[in-house]
């Protein structure tokens, strides 16, 4: 006989990527380490105190069940610095970086519960196309030799549900190449571009097996979106919806949705957009939490 379950324990269970956390980036002030958590409704919650070293162009991905991590990025240096997310929203402090230094990258999960980190810009190397993977453990590896076109300004997302996409970006000019990312963490050459050529976008997936790239600039402020089908094709520009900007960050939530949030309109801004579980951006939503922008996302939970 199966054990009968309280139907309001259900209710109040949350699955994985149910809600999502925003972290880092510029403001008005300088450089920040805040976090604002996004409940599995899509509601943002106001400042957490930062935790970790205050830096904007960091990158964001989930790991393990339920679980996420901020890492690299600048403070006027290139840093390899990470930080874990708990599967209850709480920042960790610095782990020590492994890897290249840089800032401009872009994360996303794959496999199911690990997360690659990829691309950006350091010192050094200049544009880079490496990459380092993060175990189920919230482990990062030591660098792989990048593939594809050294790019920072990127964005990346989940589809399918284990492979993700690198997309978009800044070669010297904006780009809209897109580079595939299978189900242990291979990184494919080039695809050639599709949609509006842009740097600093944001993406997430969403649909449970989708991914949309979301927002971005090209000589002025955007407002456009292209959706990631479930087989990694990304489609023609959608004409946006809601305030254009870039440098702003996206997350899953719900399990099922995304959520842009914060950018630059030339102001710093925290505005956020749901994205709907068809892929359906809709209108500004009043910011909550310090306006900021070169912020990075990940979902948890």
């Amino acid at each position: 006989m199966f054990p009968i379950i309280p139907a309001n324990s259900v209710a109040a269970a949350a699955g994985p990527n149910d809600e999502g956390i925003f972290g880092y980036g510029s403001s008005a002030g300088g450089y920040v380490a805040v976090t604002n958590l996004v409940s599995n409704t899509g509601v943002v919650s106001s400042d957490v105190a930062g935790v970790g070293t205050a830096r904007y162009y960091a990158a964001a991905c989930e790991y393990g069940v339920g679980k996420g991590i901020f890492g690299y990025g600048s403070d006027d240096s290139d840093l390899s610095v990470s930080n874990l997310v708990s599967n209850t929203g709480v920042v960790s402090s610095d782990v020590a970086g492994v890897g290249t230094g840089r800032y401009g990258l872009a994360a996303c999960s794959y496999g199911e519960d690990k997360g690659i980190f990829g691309f950006g810009y350091g010192t050094a190397p200049g544009y880079t196309a490496i990459t380092n993977l993060v175990s189920n453990a919230g482990v990062v590896a030591t660098d792989t030799t990048g593939v594809g076109t050294g790019r920072n300004y990127l964005a990346a997302c989940e589809y399918g549900e284990d492979k993700a996409i690198f997309g978009y970006g800044f070669t010297g000019s904006v780009s809209s190449l897109s580079n595939l990312v299978s189900n242990v963490g291979v990184v494919a050459t080039d695809v050639t571009g599709v949609g509006t050529a842009r740097q600093i976008p944001a993406a997430c997936s969403y649909g449970e097996d989708k991914g949309i790239f979301g927002y971005g600039y090209s000589g002025g402020a955007l407002s456009m979106s292209n959706l990631v089908s479930n087989s990694g094709v990304i489609a023609t520009d959608v004409t946006g919806v809601g305030t254009a900007r870039w440098t702003l960050a996206a997350c899953e939530y719900g399990q099922d949705k995304g959520i842009f949030g914060y950018g630059t309109t030339g102001s710093k801004s925290s505005l956020t957009n749901l994205v709907s579980n068809a892929g359906v951006i809709a209108t500004d939503v009043t910011g909550v939490g310090t306006a900021r922008q070169s912020v990075a996302a990940c979902s948890f939970n």
